[in-house]
């Protein structure tokens, strides 16, 4: 019974000395990932909470460097190369540093992006970006420090920096473009199939290249489709409307409009018809 009450206790010893309280972090760690364009974007950062404190001139004083979050350093990953602020930042990581001002913020994005807080003093070295953004004052208290990755088209974004009363906004630029360029005319000039006809078009279209280029792609890809589908020959009539031929586009959103009927689909009978009913204006 002896040795049984020894076991026993060096048991409970043990558990109470590996336990341990968990409790929740007053600045939760949170990710957010985007896809911009072909670009993937991903901003790690922690949560600081407003708790009735002043932020912005108290807890986070001006003009000094700022990690720009909590606990560890903001770190922000792109997959390709980026431009930001009229600098051209390399695929990879970066930290987030910024230097508050009531107007004005003075944004850095640093190579040495691990760690905790910001640097005692900014390594010019590692100073990949760095300019000046427009604060944006908004109608209520935003309680926790918030990123965001917003307004997003294919071939930009904005990082949104929202804390108290205060927004800032820094725009990036990917490059879209140039990297579906080059794929259009790699695939178009080897054996390419309907649908790369119909993406080419489409992207031309949607980007108002050449419109009368993606018209012939289209029809390209039409003709080799033996039944196109109503959302395809939605997209033939928008190019078809854009290049000025309006009849043509009326007599393809028709057809469009029968599968979409057929299909019960009520999104793209609304648009059909609004279409047809401005064109034949």
């Amino acid at each position: 019974m002896k040795k049984l009450l020894l076991i026993t206790l060096a048991f409970t010893m043990s558990y109470a000395i590996n336990a341990q309280i968990k409790t929740p972090a007053p600045s939760p760690g949170a990710k957010i990932e985007q896809t911009v364009g072909l670009t993937e974007v991903a901003v790690e950062y922690s949560r600081p909470a407003m708790r009735g404190r002043t932020i912005y001139g108290d807890l986070v004083p001006f003009d000094k460097l700022w990690r720009t979050g909590a606990n560890t350093r903001t770190k922000v990953t792109f997959s390709n190369d980026v431009k930001v602020g009229g600098h051209t930042l390399k695929a990879g990581s970066y930290a987030i540093f910024s230097i508050p001002q009531k107007d004005m913020w003075d944004v850095i994005f640093y190579t040495e992006h691990e760690g905790g807080g910001a640097p005692q003093e900014l390594d010019e070295n590692k100073v990949a970006a760095r300019f000046m953004v427009d604060v944006q004052g908004m109608p209520m208290d935003i309680e926790s420090f918030t990123i965001t990755i917003d307004d997003i088209t294919s071939s930009s974004a904005v990082i949104g920096i929202l804390w108290e009363k205060t927004y800032v906004g820094i725009k990036f630029e990917v490059p879209t473009d140039e990297a579906v360029l080059a794929s259009i005319n790699t695939v178009l000039s080897n054996d390419p199939k309907a649908a790369d006809y119909y993406a080419a078009a489409t992207y031309y279209s949607s980007e108002n290249k050449d419109i009368k280029t993606a018209k012939e792609w289209m029809d390209k890809a039409m003709s080799m489709t033996e039944k196109p589908a109503f959302w395809q020959l939605r997209q033939q009539s928008l190019i078809y409307a854009k290049s000025g031929d309006k009849q043509g586009a009326i007599a393809i959103a028709k057809k469009s409009l029968a599968g979409a009927e057929e299909a019960g689909n009520a999104d793209y009978i609304k648009m059909n018809t609004e279409s047809i009913a401005e064109w034949e204006q």
